[in-house]
């Protein structure tokens, strides 16, 4: 086949241009790659401001470089000063946190990104935001079941926290030393709507307790949290002198504590270094 000569140059300037356009990519990758060695020598001296800059000069010359996404998050998340509750930097965490949520857009599984979210949201006491996220992981079917239970097992945990803040309170708490025996009794909030709060956040805690069990019934704190929000179901049955249900929930929580137990003597057992041979007898 013959072409004409202005076939002939057009496909040789598609060609430069095409030449030209791979050229330009490896110049940037390279620009990115000295600008994140920037980025992490501004880290190891503590000028997190710089490397933040650089940082993001890498990601702009390649978008797709992940770790200049990841240092971006994590020099973010260094400047975050955790306690202090100024505006500026309640503002620094959420920049952080939408820094490790562009890491998730490209790879969901990413788990130091999901697991610093959710300790920058505790950070900065936005637990509505915190159970939003972790909601999100549990429901979340493209996840493995595993993952899916230790989230629901963090919900269950914090429900349980909700509820023993409360009956846990000295108006709450009694003790008492009838015959001369140290004892507790419990009684109900003076608030109405402390004992209804508690009610709820046992309910909905033991609901994402069983649910992180039907995920995995080998989870540990799935089991841990059951137990203690049985205790707390108990306590509440209690402040309503209903001594039957208070027994029952306690037989639960015992049977639980029971399972409990021995998956954390499983791990304890497994977690144990492996005792050397014997050396052979001469």
């Amino acid at each position: 086949m013959r072409f004409s000569r202005s076939r002939i140059g057009a496909i040789a300037i598609l060609a430069l241009f095409v030449a030209a356009g791979a050229g330009c990519t490896l110049v940037n990758k390279i620009r990115a790659k000295n600008e994140l060695n920037e980025t992490a020598k501004a880290y190891r001296e503590g000028h997190f401001e710089e490397a933040e800059q650089h940082a993001k000069r890498a990601l702009s010359y390649d978008p797709d470089n992940k770790t200049a996404a990841i240092f971006i998050a994590r020099v973010i998340h260094q400047q975050y000063k955790p306690g202090v509750d100024a505006p500026d930097n309640i503002q620094k965490a959420r920049d952080a946190i939408d820094a490790y949520k562009h890491i998730l857009e490209k790879d969901p599984k990413d788990e130091e990104a999901f697991k610093a979210i959710s300790v920058l949201y505790a950070a900065i006491k936005d637990e509505t935001k915190l159970r939003e996220w972790i909601m999100a992981r549990a429901s979340d079917s493209n996840m493995s079941s595993e993952k899916r239970a230790e989230a629901y097992a963090i919900l269950a945990g914090k429900d349980w926290d909700c509820s023993f803040k409360i009956t846990e309170l000295p108006d709450v708490k009694v003790t008492t030393s009838e015959g001369g025996q140290p004892g507790v009794t419990y009684q109900k909030p003076k608030d109405p709507k402390d004992f209804d709060t508690s009610q709820k956040c046992v309910t909905r805690g033991l609901e994402e307790a069983e649910t992180a069990i039907k995920y995995d019934p080998n989870n540990e704190s799935a089991w841990s949290y059951k137990t203690n929000l049985l205790l707390e179901a108990a306590k509440l049955a209690a402040m309503e002198n209903k001594a039957d249900l208070k027994a029952q929930y306690q037989k639960q929580a015992e049977i639980a504590g029971r399972r409990a137990t021995a998956l954390a003597d499983e791990r304890r057992k497994k977690e144990e270094p492996a005792e050397a041979p014997a050396s052979p007898t001469p």
